[in-house]
């Protein structure tokens, strides 16, 4: 049995109540990731080619609790410590690609809100980049010029730097208003002007109603809209790459949502914004910027309702005829995640068992025999090869850790054999024993 790595009792905490809950922690990741493998090393390849100048955009499909949020996360925290920043969102009737009442603009507000860096995760790190480019800039110019903060020459050699980064984006669609509200930021930041760098910040969120709003405001005379959010995305990842990080990358999940607009037209409107973005991806039209989206098999496939019932989507991302379970295509658009294999869920409840006995400060009982009995019984129910998903077996095995802690009369075989659980070894499929399950070594 290798030794387990000494998990802090706050991120053990924050791990296992939320994967309790069923959803997926923002912190602690490392210590419970199990497989994936290849689903990360396709994903992380298109990190690389992000950083060099490129742009990609993935859809991971998969069932509820199959594991698309738990990986969406993984990469979140990898890319952030690359130097990415992320922003992230789950669609929602109000949250949309597109929409006539603000639903596109809704997703932009949730994705620029959620701004995250390496220093900043938890989201709202805008100002916080904007501010850093600007000092990282002085900085660069003092060493350059060798001159003193107070000497005036300092100032025109900045505004210079500024300049020349301001006129990169503005060559692009919208990006002669972007750059010049990076300019007026820059003004207000060296003049300790909060108030119009309150209102460029604003700007920049999406949180103008009118032009004329913004006009008064800021004498610009146009706002971002549903129509255009995501060209403003876009203006935003070559930004930040000048400003000294290595890319953006855009989380979007609950793509199901799109698949429930009861409206075919308002559906399809979305499908098209969509078409629109992974084009613009793979046709080289964005930079640095990586988009990855979460969906369920019904929401990609359903070829009334999902978004193979948009032809020009359909077939760009379906399947091949050799791409199967177990020998998946980890190059094309859509990574289908198969359900984890017994052994795979054996070394993470192995991990849980670890953590929460450090957690609760007591000597871990539950043996590497009686982990795969649970997972014999959780697999040997009927259909449960292809429908039991990673949520449900973790959520029953972390119950199963709390009983046992806070009842000290019971044995985790006296659990297993309880009404709740022996009814599924009836139902087996396979005869394969406890054993079978623990061939590899820990």
């Amino acid at each position: 049995m290798e030794e387990h790595k000494k998990v802090p009792k706050r991120i053990a905490q924050t791990v296992l109540n939320s994967l309790k809950g069923g959803v997926v922690p923002r912190i602690g990741l490392p210590y419970v990731t199990v497989g994936r493998k290849n689903e990360i090393e396709a994903l992380l390849h298109d990190v690389d080619i992000i950083a060099e100048g490129g742009a990609s955009f993935r859809f991971i499909v998969g069932r509820y609790g199959s594991g698309k949020s738990f990986l969406l996360q993984t990469i979140r925290n990898y890319v952030m410590d690359r130097g990415f920043i992320v922003a992230d969102a789950d669609l929602s009737p109000e949250r949309r690609l597109q929409g006539n009442q603000g639903q596109g603009l809704a997703t932009y507000r949730e994705l620029i809100a959620n701004l995250s860096t390496k220093t900043r995760p938890e989201g709202g790190a805008l100002t916080l980049v904007l501010d850093r480019w600007i000092n990282a800039v002085q900085s660069e110019a003092m060493q350059e010029t060798g001159l003193s903060p107070d000497d005036p020459a300092l100032a025109d050699a900045t505004d210079k730097k500024i300049y020349a980064v301001t006129s990169s984006v503005s060559e692009m669609v919208h990006g002669f208003e972007f750059g010049r509200l990076l300019s007026a930021y820059y003004r207000a930041y060296v003049t300790d002007d909060d108030e119009t760098k309150a209102k460029v910040v604003r700007w920049f969120r999406g949180e103008y109603a009118t032009k004329k709003e913004a006009r008064e405001a800021l004498g610009v005379g146009m706002i971002i809209t549903d129509d255009d959010w995501y060209e403003h995305i876009k203006l935003f990842a070559t930004f930040f790459r000048l400003a000294g990080y290595t890319g953006m990358m855009i989380l979007v999940d609950e793509l199901v949502n799109l698949y429930k607009i009861p409206n075919a037209i308002t559906r399809q409107y979305n499908y098209e914004k969509l078409l629109t973005m992974y084009n613009d991806a793979l046709q080289g039209k964005a930079k640095y910027l990586g988009i990855i989206m979460g969906a369920t098999p019904q929401a990609l496939e359903d070829k009334r309702r999902g978004i193979y019932s948009y032809e020009a989507l359909h077939s760009r991302l379906c399947e091949g005829r050799f791409s199967r379970p177990g020998a998946r295509d980890m190059l094309s658009p859509v990574i289908r995640l198969d359900p984890l294999t017994p052994e795979e869920m054996l070394v993470l409840c192995e991990k849980l068992s670890g953590m929460h006995a450090g957690l609760y400060g007591y000597e871990r009982q539950v043996t590497t025999e009686d982990l795969a009995g649970f997972i014999k019984i959780e697999y040997g129910r009927i259909g449960a090869d292809q429908n039991i998903t990673p949520r449900e077996v973790i959520r029953d095995f972390i119950e199963l850790l709390d009983l046992l802690y806070q009842h000290e009369d019971m044995t985790i075989e006296a659990l297993l054999e309880s009404d709740e659980f022996s009814y599924a070894r009836s139902e087996a499929v396979s005869d394969r024993t406890a054993a079978d399950f623990v061939e590899f070594t820990l």
